[in-house]
């Protein structure tokens, strides 16, 4: 028997090739081979780096869908259907959407596969899948990179490390997804998995590394001996706990994702990110965590009701005040399953209902009626405020601030190397049309 997994790609412009920066190792795949019993056999098309054969002798066909990839997996799952080939989609999107995800294939996976995997096989193997299978956030078994052979991502090492996020942000499909709940990652998986890897520089995959603070300090003081440099996500409560950033910064953290979201208090309980507000002084936070030698790449939304042209202009100001390594400016985009999307559907606030699927959709477009703009302005002011930080002179000034707090050189490096790769895809991702472009080379 075999099993073939398909990592859908988000869509590609014709003649380009697919964006860089979204070509990091596919945890899931490498999950899902080491679940796979030994006596079956395995092959990986992940859509993003290689044409997908459609004509494979294979048993099975599973594929990881999210919101931003539905439309192309729906369209592979259909060639492989037309063929006969039992195809099972997975993943946040047939997770939040079930019912939409089983009119495209023989079975769905609702949750994490850890569970349920080895069952689904089983019945595969007896031409007896149920249509919907549970699974369920638990950690078995250390990812199987073996199957990445010969695929070029990016070289960050990705290791899992918690599940969820504790946190109730009405716009958030993890907390949609996992109900608002934390799963961390036992600690000596984590450690294993980092030795296995042969990397230096990794990702932490977490949604809220600071969910669990007793387990993140147990969790620091394992990764010290390691040797390594490491970036995750975490919250600006970080900054409250001082021997927490020592502890950080000795484990080898050097960059940390935070989601400030908006800096305008009405837009952060409208969007029940109330406790943002009152965690204490943002500057004063930002300065504390840069003290102690992280760096941050901030995250910024914009759309919410209380937002206004200016909204741009403090967002960007405060970022390139504090010299943030990265930034990101997006607009709300109403991912399926969240109270955010029941909201605007409520109030028939949104320009079409399944985005995701809609024919002519592309990256960067807005799907709904801001309250204080159009949804063309929203989405160009994003865009001009995602180039004006990522400007030469943006980063120039920058990089001046980091190199005064004395990072490390390969860090120093880094940053270089990747502000001027983020600058040249600003605008490569605009216009981009999902789900389309694929089947044909360059990839």
């Amino acid at each position: 028997m075999k099993v073939t997994f398909i990592y859908p790609a988000v869509g590609k412009k014709p003649g380009e090739r697919y964006i860089k920066t979204w070509t990091m190792e596919p945890l899931p795949i490498a999950t899902l081979k080491a679940l796979t019993p030994k006596d079956w056999e395995t092959e990986f098309f992940d859509d993003r780096l290689e044409l997908i054969n459609y004509d494979t002798d294979t048993d099975l066909v599973a594929i990881n869908v999210e919101a931003y990839t539905a439309k192309r997996a729906y369209h592979i799952a259909s060639r492989f259907c037309e063929r006969g080939i039992p195809v099972i989609l997975g993943g946040s999107h047939p997770t939040l959407l079930p019912e939409e995800a089983e009119q495209y294939a023989d079975a769905v996976l609702v949750g994490n596969a850890e569970p349920v995997w080895t069952n689904i096989l089983e019945d595969c193997w007896r031409n007896a899948l149920k249509k919907r299978y549970q699974g369920s956030p638990i950690y078995t078994v250390l990812p199987d990179r073996s199957i990445f052979k010969g695929k070029q991502y990016l070289p960050l090492g990705l290791v899992e490390t918690g599940r969820g996020c504790s946190f109730h942000c009405e716009f958030c499909a993890v907390s949609a997804y996992y109900d608002a709940h934390y799963v961390p990652r036992p600690i000596p998986d984590v450690v294993e998995d980092i030795k296995r890897s042969g990397k230096q520089f990794f990702f932490l995959v977490d949604d809220n590394i600071a969910a669990d603070l007793t387990y993140l300090k147990q969790l620091c003081k394992e990764l010290e001996p390691l040797n390594i440099f490491w970036a995750s996500q975490a919250t600006l409560t970080i900054a409250k706990d001082e021997k927490l950033l020592q502890s950080l910064v000795n484990s080898g953290c050097r960059v940390l994702l935070i989601g400030f979201e908006s800096l305008e208090q009405k837009n952060l309980q409208q969007m029940q990110k109330e406790w943002m507000a009152k965690v204490g002084d943002r500057d004063e936070l930002v300065q504390r965590i840069h003290k102690a030698g992280v760096s941050i790449y901030a995250t910024f939304v914009f759309g919410f009701d209380h937002d206004t042209p200016s909204s741009f202009e403090e967002a960007l100001a405060f970022s390139q005040r504090h010299g943030f390594f990265f930034a990101a400016f997006n607009h709300l985009l109403p991912f399926p399953g969240t109270a955010l999307y029941t909201r605007f559907q409520q109030k028939k606030r949104l320009l079409v209902n399944t985005w995701w699927l809609e024919p002519g959709y592309h990256y960067g477009d807005v799907v709904f009626h801001p309250q204080n703009m159009g949804p063309q302005e929203l989405s160009e002011r994003c865009a001009a405020t995602r180039r004006a930080f990522f400007s030469l002179s943006s980063i120039l000034q920058r990089g001046g601030q980091l190199l005064r707090r004395h990072p490390p050189l390969r860090l120093f490096a880094a940053y270089w190397l990747q502000n001027l790769k983020l600058r040249r895809e600003v605008d490569g991702k605009l216009g981009l049309p999902i789900g389309e472009g694929l089947d044909e080379l360059p990839k």
